[in-house]
């Protein structure tokens, strides 16, 4: 049983709170998390309660006050923001593979490749559904390892598009989900695509995708493209 002390810890307006999470980009213990398009505290023992947040806020909706919590804890703390690494299990999302790097012409080139992403932030969960760069637009989904593995991802998807990235392996399903609905709801976009790795796991992010907009009411057409782990395009 988890014993409580009195002492001071964040508490969080949800009527104030807009999802921006400034909070959760300033909590050095990770004590903050934006869920369901509001900010959480999603352990008692990860607050020190020094409100390092409380500034970042711009709405004003978090504040200190004195209860019973569990005491802060530096080595769930610790554990939490530095986990211990899994055991690699024999899906092909973790399958050791090398490949010989593709050659580059080590002359000087006239061409500068410019980066086209136009707004910030992009990972799903720190993107507010009522982001001004969301509405009516063209939304991108984005595995992580995508634009890594596709060499020409910025000039071949992102124009014209709002990106956001996720990874439907080790981020949390049901949250993204949630985040995802909401944006649909609430942004209206004109389409949705996802561009997803060929691992099977990877599929995971076209399946929350058509799940969100089923949840969400609305009549968005979709459409997934899928790439290679060597970074080719397969649809």
């Amino acid at each position: 049983m988890t014993t409580k002390i009195m002492r001071k810890i964040v508490k969080i307006d949800e009527e104030k709170c807009n999802g921006c999470g400034e909070c959760a980009l300033a909590c050095a213990e990770g004590a903050l998390q934006i869920i369901n398009g509001k900010a959480k505290l999603i352990s008692e023992q990860y607050c020190d309660g020094l409100g390092a947040c409380l500034g970042e806020c711009p709405q004003g909706a978090i504040t200190i006050e004195e209860r019973e919590a569990e005491e802060f804890n530096e080595e769930a703390v610790e554990r939490h923001l530095h986990p211990e690494p899994e055991i690699p299990c024999a899906c092909p999302s973790a399958a050791i593979a090398q490949f010989a790097q593709a050659e580059v012409d080590p002359s000087p080139s006239t061409v500068v490749l410019k980066s086209m992403l136009a707004h910030w932030p992009i990972q799903l969960r720190l993107v507010p559904p009522f982001a001004s760069f969301l509405k009516n637009a063209d939304l991108l989904l984005a595995a992580d390892c995508a634009p890594f593995a596709y060499a020409t991802f910025h000039q071949d998807f992102l124009p014209g598009h709002a990106l956001l990235i996720a990874c439907p392996k080790l981020d949390n399903h049901e949250a993204h989900l949630a985040k995802l609905t909401d944006i649909l709801k609430m942004a209206e976009p004109r389409s949705l695509t996802v561009v997803h790795m060929e691992v099977p796991c990877c599929f995971g992010l076209v399946h929350m995708a058509k799940q969100a907009i089923q949840a969400s009411g609305k009549d968005i057409p979709f459409h997934g493209i899928t790439i290679g782990v060597r970074g080719e395009r397969k649809s």
